[in-house]
């Protein structure tokens, strides 16, 4: 996971406004000569998504005169703030002096200390992981560690291993009540481990915690100074207490833990009563839930990305919600531009409806879209008939017949009388939905994909310095790039019969694969076994795709199913033409003029039969001699063809004017058709609960991969 440690939450405030609340949360930060951080500390406190905290910063008998200066300066920054001083007494009797000067109103305590960070969503995750969990003791998160030392930190709480290793940072939101149990801190001494201490006296009281798994933490890491060095130097008198503690614990506390494997029938719940739902103030913006299944490296999460990125931010408030259970590498990203929440990572399965009918009341959202979201599709009917004056939009990227009978061309066609507008990246697609799956002509329309011609730019690379880089030597031979996951759509197999074949009949060629997948190794030992390994390069997964297209002379794309790939808009914006199987919309980009379209003569139903036709290998075969007898001309079309028609920038536009057209008028028979559904809510709920016992299955492989990759747990 290629994680931006310098992309650090709190370095510029960003305060959105809410109606005035009671605090639910006391936020305590220990304050001690630290003028350097506290600043933005505090600002990733007052960024939160959930507004309803204090802020209670003790000084805990500072003497330098900028600390103290900037402290003053920052408690002008908001007045939720409010400062304290007292003598110096170390961590723990500062902490729990700010929370016996806590509201009597709060109901949580935020424990962070001023050099920490926290994610703009934490407390509002946190806050739900305990209203949902009401005798858990604590809530926390995986962690960043950053600073002098960067990392990530992600541990499966076991009661045992924190009886003799603390695995668990200082922060964390706390039960007052579980605070209160155990006297607090207590502890007098300094520099002992006391935020160790105070989580074993929480175990031995019986109280569990809920560990989320999302990086919301952020945990400076110093080489000198800091209280886990001190805590380090005091190690004996440290364990000793440590130990006396551990010895209290009589029985193992098993936590929370997320993603989580179970859900049981006949749960969801529609409302929590306990939860708090901040009020925002009115924005005059298009207010935009969007329901995505998770955010990795594949096309449609890049067009995802691209749109959100590009919509303007002075007209658009975006939140995402993703349900499918994931290590989101793209998560960093999508934040930029979006307030983003992983059901998976915080909350069970039953609360999540109740989750997004608390975004649509506290972010007073007024348009939602689906794409590629099972969960999203499953709730629309029922989001329809609770707000029937709030247009849907969907986005699909193709039909798959080998899923669930059309995949999700098929789940949209199945809630088209809920969804004002589907919107397809081909042509194709839209013929499908309208012609087989009964969908109004009128109701959908074609957004392609498009391509950033800047970043793919070939003017911006150096061939000779790249195949150095990728320790090839091509020795004046082409180069056949496939670029992809490698699964079963993509249908690798068939891409080795296509190497044999053209292997056979020159000896000028040389094919570069770039892409991971559970077919990786079988493609590598097919290549192996036909000792063809000279012949036929692994790259692996590469970040930067535009690098591969630079050696390349053409890619090649023999999925049995697509939409309109991405990787084909990238390499004809990189001058590189394409030859593509005749699936999707790929002819809609691919003309005589870029590359050659192939028949695909193999039924999608059948993309587990690995037994190819030999007249569609041969077909592949033709086609790479027409490319290269006639190649500078194709090299020369291919990204002029992408700047006439296929940019980003036009995709956006599009996106922008369909959305803003639905908005201005959205469609009357589906506010009637809501108004109807509302009759039944009932029934909406079995439908949502019927399609979280249809994926269970696999949502028990996506989790149990999940602990097996992050947690290592087999």
């Amino acid at each position: 996971m290629n994680f931006d440690y310098n992309l650090e939450p709190g370095k510029k405030l960003e305060i959105v406004d809410y109606k005035k609340h009671i605090p639910v949360v006391s936020v305590i930060i220990p304050f001690y000569n630290d003028e350097k951080y506290i600043e933005q500390s505090v600002s990733c406190i007052l960024n939160q998504t959930f507004p309803y905290f204090e802020v209670i910063i003790v000084d805990d008998g500072s003497k330098d005169i900028k600390s103290l200066k900037k402290l003053d300066e920052v408690s002008k920054l908001d007045n939720r703030i409010k400062v304290l001083h007292k003598e110096n007494e170390g961590l723990s009797a500062t902490r729990d002096y700010g929370a016996n000067h806590s509201s009597s109103d709060t109901k949580y305590f935020m424990f962070i200390d001023s050099d920490d960070l926290i994610e703009p969503t934490f407390l509002e995750c946190a806050y739900w992981a305990l209203e949902t969990n009401p005798n858990a003791g604590w809530a926390y998160s995986d962690s960043i560690g950053f600073g002098t030392q960067c990392y990530l930190w992600n541990k499966w709480f076991d009661t045992k291993k924190e009886k003799k290793v603390n695995e668990l940072l200082s922060m964390a939101l706390v039960r007052k009540e579980a605070y209160y149990s155990v006297n607090g801190y207590e502890l007098r001494e300094k520099a002992v481990n006391e935020d160790w201490n105070f989580w074993l006296k929480l175990i031995s009281k019986g109280y569990y915690p809920v560990h989320m798994s999302f990086y919301g933490q952020w945990y400076r890491r110093k080489d000198t100074g800091s209280e886990l060095t001190k805590a380090t130097q005091n190690r004996k008198r440290s364990l000793e207490i440590i130990r006396n503690t551990s010895k209290k614990i009589k029985k193992n506390v098993e936590a929370v833990q997320f993603p989580m494997l179970s859900y049981n029938k006949n749960t969801i719940l529609e409302k929590l009563e306990s939860i708090v739902v901040p009020k925002r103030i009115e924005n005059k913006k298009i207010n935009l839930l969007m329901f995505i299944p998770w955010m990795v490296t594949g096309g449609a999460d890049f067009f995802n990305l691209d749109l959100i990125k590009r919509l303007k931010k002075d007209e658009y408030d975006i939140t995402i919600l993703s349900s499918v259970p994931s290590n989101n590498p793209l998560r960093q990203e999508f934040e930029k531009y979006a307030s983003v929440y992983d059901l998976t990572s915080f909350i069970e399965k039953k609360y999540w409806l109740s989750f997004v009918n608390y975004i649509i009341e506290k972010n007073n959202i007024n348009m939602i879209f689906c794409t590629n979201s099972m969960f999203g599709y499953s709730c629309l009917n029922y989001l329809k008939a609770c707000y029937p004056n709030i247009p849907i939009l969907d986005y699909v990227h193709m039909e798959e017949w080998y899923y669930r009978d059309g995949g999700y061309a098929r789940m949209s066609s199945n809630y088209k009388d809920v969804i004002d507008k589907t919107l397809v990246c081909n042509k194709g697609t839209e013929k499908v939905i309208s012609e087989i799956m009964g969908k109004k002509k009128s109701e959908i329309s074609t957004v392609y994909i498009g391509v950033d011609p800047e970043k793919f730019n070939p003017e911006k690379y150096d061939k000779n310095e790249l195949l150095k880089k990728y320790n090839i030597d091509n020795k004046n031979k082409y180069i056949i790039s496939y670029i992809c996951r490698i699964s079963s759509q993509k249908r690798p197999f068939l891409l080795f019969e296509i190497i044999c074949k053209v292997l056979k009949k020159r000896n000028d060629i040389l094919f570069v694969i770039a892409g991971d997948g559970e077919m990786l190794s079988g493609l590598k030992a097919k290549v192996d076994n036909a000792g063809i390994s000279d012949k036929v390069i692994f790259l692996g997964n590469v970040k930067n795709t535009m690098e591969v297209y630079k050696i390349s002379d053409l890619t090649l794309n023999c999925s049995i199913k697509e939409g309109l790939a991405l990787t084909s808009y990238e390499s004809l914006s990189m001058g590189v033409p394409v030859i593509s199987a005749d699936v999707g919309g790929q002819k809609e980009l691919i003309d005589d003029s870029v590359g050659v379209i192939v028949p695909c003569l193999q039924k999608e139903t059948d993309i587990n039969d690995y037994d190819y036709s030999q007249e569609e290998v041969n077909n592949y075969v033709v086609a790479i001699d027409k490319i290269i007898e006639n190649l500078e001309n194709y090299k020369i079309n291919s990204r002029e063809r992408i700047i006439e028609k296929f940019t980003l920038d036009k995709m956006a536009l599009n996106m922008d004017n369909e959305i803003k057209k639905i908005f201005a008028n959205p469609n009357k028979e589906k506010i009637k058709y809501g108004q109807k559904l509302s009759e039944d809510i009932q029934h909406q709920l079995i439908n949502i609960e019927d399609e979280f016992l249809y994926d269970m299955d696999t949502d028990i492989y996506l989790v149990r991969e999940y602990h097996k990759k992050v947690y290592g747990r087999y």
